[in-house]
């Protein structure tokens, strides 16, 4: 890898944004595609696939052999409640391969004793993420019941792009919840992106059962989550 695109990958890592390394096996020329940026014809639907597979590997298109080197950011989920379900997901996410973190003001919830060994804040949503703002690589999963604490994370996820949102509750409780959403200024279909009850319909009952419900919902929504320019207009 020459130092320009060196340079381009070690930028594209600072801002958590995809990445793929092309070199073209007949010249050992390479090049340094970030998500977002267009690459017409079967090489641009090619890099659109590994983008969301996340699979570095050999391909041959139009009589000339490439080697796609993927660099995905880390997945994060970001859980805000420090509740029975959290517990249960923690473990699961990170065998899953994703980091998680957990957001609870309440510290009768949030404590070392009760999620020992997990990225664990004791404080505000509003103020945990400033300093580790949300991005399209996150999912967020909102499981407190209380607005004062799941509104503005809902509403910070929605802003950043993050590829998952999802909020515990009934669908009574999410009716209350989207006029309050509409009030904070957010649109129809900005609000329509929230997956509410959270996790896939499995009939989950127990708080692990609902953990992996949620953690098969956000796996399924990061493999088919939208790409930039580079998938769209390869197409």
């Amino acid at each position: 890898m020459d130092t320009a695109n060196l340079k381009k990958l070690n930028e594209a890592r600072l801002a958590r944004r995809a990445a793929v390394l092309v070199t073209d096996l007949g010249d050992g020329r390479d090049r340094l595609v970030v998500e977002g940026e267009a690459v017409i014809g079967p090489l641009g639907a090619e890099i659109g696939q590994r983008l969301l597979s996340g699979k570095s590997g050999l391909v041959d298109l139009e009589g000339r052999s490439f080697f796609l080197n993927v660099h995905l950011p880390p997945p994060r989920i970001v859980v805000i409640g420090a509740v029975h379900i959290s517990q249960a997901l923690c473990p699961m996410a990170e065998i899953a391969g994703y980091d998680i973190t957990v957001i609870d003001p309440r510290t009768a919830f949030a404590t070392p004793e009760r999620f020992a060994g997990v990225d664990l804040l004791a404080d505000w949503p509003e103020d945990a993420l400033k300093a580790r703002p949300l991005d399209r690589y996150c999912a967020m999963v909102a499981v407190t019941h209380d607005p004062k604490i799941d509104d503005f994370p809902l509403v910070a996820a929605l802003r950043a792009g993050c590829f998952y949102v999802g909020a515990l509750g009934s669908r009574k409780t999410h009716v209350k919840r989207v006029e309050r959403l509409k009030n904070d200024g957010l649109s129809e279909a900005e609000i329509g992106r929230i997956s509410a009850p959270v996790g896939l319909d499995i009939g989950a009952a127990t708080p692990s059962e609902i953990a992996v419900s949620i953690l098969a919902e956000v796996i399924q929504s990061f493999r088919r989550r939208s790409l930039g320019a580079a998938a769209s207009e390869a197409a």
